[in-house]
């Protein structure tokens, strides 16, 4: 046992990528606050109690959930009980999560192909630049990545030695990985089922038995939770954050399943009224050449705005993404253009590509599947090209941190390929040619994704090391290739080979190391040079919701006049006031549209009766012009009319002429709107019937 685990010289270069994982990881993670403020706020509402815990509760009084499933945040409310609640213990699950997902891969990849793809590999995820946004933020997608891939380790022990055991292993993980983010986690499964058919290892019949055997398992695994909330009665729990008919079924179908591919339900119908609202507006020019560079700052600001407020169903988020999508339209180039795809996840893309066909020749990737490198890299390609389908072809709306499950295979087919093109140099035939050809190519395609997303030195230096690093030793492999005089062909070779792979490096490692320094998007977390720029601008701060910012005038005001409501106050969404005012107060915050603002939770009568009860006093409501129909629009209307309006003077911090002139096309958070937007407080005590 001993043997096993002493430091010898091999695990030297391992204990290196796994520091400089925790590096990246850790080192400040304090900079980046509550990150997400919806995630957070409902964590804190989990620490509160165990039926918040079970529910993932939004709100310490339980009446909304957060658009997710539990498990993620399960692990993050654990962290706070151990370390107290603050923004530092529950991003740490995602960090750790990140760190370890590098140790995984490298095992993975070593018992296929040796210890340099290995080492290869979890150098590669470990300086992903979305890989490390995502591990120093509290979206989850960190924490999905790491059961994926102890999914696919034990899909791998499956489909050499033939055991239906590591099958289910691998599919529960899935399930597990379900049970973080839903359909997301079954971006892999493909992967594991192509992988388990095309073994030789046993029989078609009993490949096929253990599949439905482990499909139902997955499918028991996968729908456990969702099953059980569903069958508590309404009253007795929280309304299903995002869902339509307050089921997690329905949350698993729509805005978690079909709405991410773009097919119907709210996000399909927002997407239309931001296309027919956003020809009007370029009728008004709004988003005419007269206002170009409000447009640009829409973009900066949902890239790497340090603001918390950047949320699905945020106006200012998807104008921003209207923006983005009018240079990065889809196609099999999207992920190398411009855009905040390519510069998180594309750098090694082309060199995994390229290693996986040279991968492929090498290894003689046909029937019979009867090896471990086979069976590798038939589940590394079968795990990423749905995902580069998806992200190519696309025209839904994504979020950049999607991409961090695209991550694993990139890097584990960049480890193998770069090994595989390595011994086809040495082999002295004309394959030997693949090898520089795939680092200059990967070269060019890092200066052009360079080129494309911005022009400040910074970029000019990064292009230039690119370029004398990884193209200049690439071409000195070329002539050294062409010669046959070299007595130290290969010691030269290698040297020279090294080099090209880190100017390779050099932009993924720059990208990766910003967020040390400069504080992400929290609700988007991405990392890059344009960090610095945007945290040293304070009007990325201005594109925020009305409710981000300095809400003690308000909060001071609450809870001087709070006599023990079930709820401090009532607010449009979470995204309008509610995710701050629970973080700041730990109070009940109601917020009566859920995330974005469209969850039918209450119908009038119901909150009426609230009212009544003496549960909530107080309402926040959006005024708008032109508001878009709205399940909520009778609760406001009603709130208008019966309440008595708050003078601002006694609530309200004074906001600067561009935070109003941003607010000027926002999401009312009780039905979209385009036109001004302002923000009222109402007492409802006299509204009592």
């Amino acid at each position: 046992m001993y043997n096993r685990i002493r430091l010898t010289k091999r695990h030297i270069p391992l204990i290196f990528m796994l520091l400089l994982s925790a590096v990246l990881n850790f080192v400040n993670l304090g900079i980046e606050g509550y990150g997400n403020t919806f995630y957070a706020a409902g964590v804190k509402s989990m620490v509160m109690n165990l039926k918040n815990f079970f529910f993932a509760s939004f709100d310490p009084a339980g009446f909304v959930t957060i658009d997710k499933p539990p498990v993620g945040f399960w692990i993050q409310t654990i962290s706070a009980k151990i370390f107290g609640f603050s923004g530092w213990s529950i991003i740490l699950p995602q960090a750790l999560a990140g760190v370890i997902s590098v140790a995984v891969i490298y095992h993975i990849v070593k018992r296929s192909f040796g210890n340099t793809s290995g080492l290869i590999a979890a150098l590669c995820l470990a300086i992903t630049p979305i890989s490390v946004a995502a591990g120093r933020n509290n979206t989850i997608d960190n924490l999905l990545v790491l059961p994926m891939l102890l999914a696919c380790w034990a899909a791998l022990i499956a489909a050499e030695r033939g055991k239906i055991k590591y099958l289910i292993l691998s599919l529960v993980m899935v399930g597990i990985g379900f049970n973080i983010k839903m359909v997301e986690a079954y971006m892999v499964a493909p992967a594991i089922y192509i992988t388990y058919l095309l073994t030789s290892s046993m029989s078609f019949k009993k490949k096929m038995r253990d599949l439905i055997v482990g499909t139902l398992v997955l499918l028991v695994v996968s729908l456990s939770w969702a099953v059980i909330v569903d069958l508590v009665p309404a009253s007795q729990r929280p309304y299903i954050g995002s869902s339509t008919n307050n089921t997690v079924m329905q949350l698993i179908i729509g805005h978690n399943g079909l709405e991410r591919i773009g097919i119907g339900g709210r996000n399909g119908q927002m997407n239309d009224n931001f296309r027919k609202r956003n020809r009007l507006d370029q009728e008004n020019n709004f988003g005419g050449s007269g206002n170009s560079n409000l447009s640009v700052s829409f973009k900066r600001a949902n890239r790497y705005g340090s603001g918390n407020n950047f949320r699905s169903g945020s106006n200012f988020e998807n104008r921003a993404n209207e923006a983005y999508s009018r240079n990065s339209q889809s196609g099999i180039f999207r992920l190398f253009g411009s855009g905040n795809m390519s510069d998180q996840i594309s750098w090694i893309l082309m060199l995994a590509i390229i290693g996986f066909i040279a991968a492929a020749v090498k290894e003689k990737l046909k029937a019979p599947f009867n090896n471990r490198r086979k069976l590798s890299l038939i589940l590394w390609v079968a795990w990423l090209l749905p995902e580069f389908i998806y992200f190519s072809f696309s025209k839904n709306i994504t979020h950049t941190y999607y991409l961090t499950t695209m991550a694993p295979s990139i890097a584990a087919l960049a480890g193998i390929g770069l090994f595989e093109m390595w011994e086809f140099y040495k082999s002295d035939s004309n394959k030997s040619w693949i090898l520089p050809t795939a680092l200059i190519l990967n070269g060019f395609i890092e200066i052009i994704i360079l080129s494309h997303n911005g022009k400040s030195a910074g970029y000019r230096i990064i292009i230039i090391l690119t370029a004398i690093l990884c193209i200049v030793s690439s071409i000195v492999l070329c002539i050294i290739n062409l010669s046959k005089r070299y007595k130290n062909k290969i010691v030269i070779s290698r040297t020279f080979a090294a080099v090209a792979f880190a100017g390779i490096l050099v932009a993924p490692a720059v990208w990766s190391f910003t967020p040390m320094f400069y504080k992400m998007n929290g609700s988007s977390p991405s990392a890059g040079l344009e960090l610095s720029r945007s945290n040293s601008r304070s009007s990325i701060g201005m594109y925020n919701n009305e409710s981000s910012g300095n809400n003690s005038k308000l909060i001071s005001f609450l809870e001087k006049n709070y006599k023990k409501e079930k709820y401090l106050v009532a607010v449009p969404s979470a995204t309008s006031y509610g995710s701050e005012l629970i973080l700041e107060t730990g109070k009940s915050v109601m917020a009566l549209g859920g995330f974005s603002g469209s969850d039918p939770i209450l119908t009038l009568k119901q909150f009426k009766q609230l009212v009544n009860n003496g549960d909530v006093r107080y309402a926040i409501v959006n005024i708008t012009s032109g508001r878009i129909n709205s399940p909520n629009n009778n609760i406001v209307n009603w709130i208008r009319k019966s309440g008595t309006i708050v003078p601002e003077s006694e609530w309200k911090d004074s906001t600067s002429s561009m935070q109003q002139t941003a607010n000027q096309s926002s999401v009312s958070g009780f039905g979209i709107s385009r036109g001004v937007n302002s923000t009222e407080l109402y007492d409802l005590k006299s509204a009592h019937s």
